[in-house]
């Protein structure tokens, strides 16, 4: 999770937010190419002394400063189009459940199973324990497992709510009256927080999610603990 004064992006814990990851990096090497180009022509323009009467309205150059960024748009396109449909993408989930957005938590719901629903509030600041992180821990948490395609089906039964793991690279907004839907898929054990990222009300600040990824194994043991 992201703390004090962290400017970079959170570790990834799926292949979707590697790959926005080094898409960032990739835009940002471009933009500082440019930022450096240009900031030398301007300032070598500024210090030069000499003219060149042939230089308005020049052809070679209009020709030059219009492929020039047409070549660096197609740079930044083909992999952004790319990210887009991968981010898209949902095939073959092992596990589905559905996360619907209120004023102000979130209850989840696990088709696949037989009564295995709950809600997930957060946990009031004089009730946590230590080590616990304020105004992100709930009470009851989202346990999906680790290395499997899980699909989440994402809805609100008032107000637009926006389900967001920035960690696992997803965000969708819950939508009354609309079945959203994504993929993801974590490759390594933990627990990863996020925050409902559509202002949705007074306690819009105090509706976090929780998902803690486990091994399949325990994720069995999870749900039929929680079934019984």
């Amino acid at each position: 999770m992201s703390s004090w004064g962290m400017l970079n992006f959170q570790d990834s814990a799926s292949p979707l937010m590697e790959q926005l990851i080094y898409f960032h990096d990739h835009a940002m090497l471009v933009v500082m190419m440019i930022t450096t180009l240009v900031g030398y022509a301007m300032i070598t323009l500024m210090k030069n002394k000499f003219l060149c009467r042939t230089l308005l309205e020049s052809q070679q150059i209009e020709v030059i400063w219009t492929i020039l960024p047409a070549i660096v748009l197609i740079f930044l396109a083909l992999p952004s189009l790319r990210l887009l449909y991968l981010l898209d993408e949902v095939s073959n989930p092992l596990i589905t459940f559905k996360a619907v957005g209120h004023q102000w938590y979130w209850s989840y719901e696990y088709s696949d199973f037989l009564n295995l629903e709950f809600d997930s509030y957060m946990i009031p600041e004089d009730e946590l324990l230590k080590g616990d992180y304020r105004l992100l821990e709930v009470d009851h948490r989202a346990v999906v497992p680790m290395g499997c395609n899980v699909r989440a089906l994402i809805t609100s039964a008032d107000v637009l709510h926006s389900w967001t793991v920035p960690s696992l690279g997803v965000k969708i907004d819950a939508v009354p009256g609309r079945l959203n839907q994504l993929s993801f898929l974590i490759n390594r054990p933990g627990v990863f927080y996020g925050q409902c990222s559509e202002i949705c009300g007074a306690n819009h600040s105090f509706m976090p999610i929780v998902l803690e990824a486990v091994s399949l194994e325990s994720f069995i043991n999870w749900v039929l603990e929680f079934s019984n």
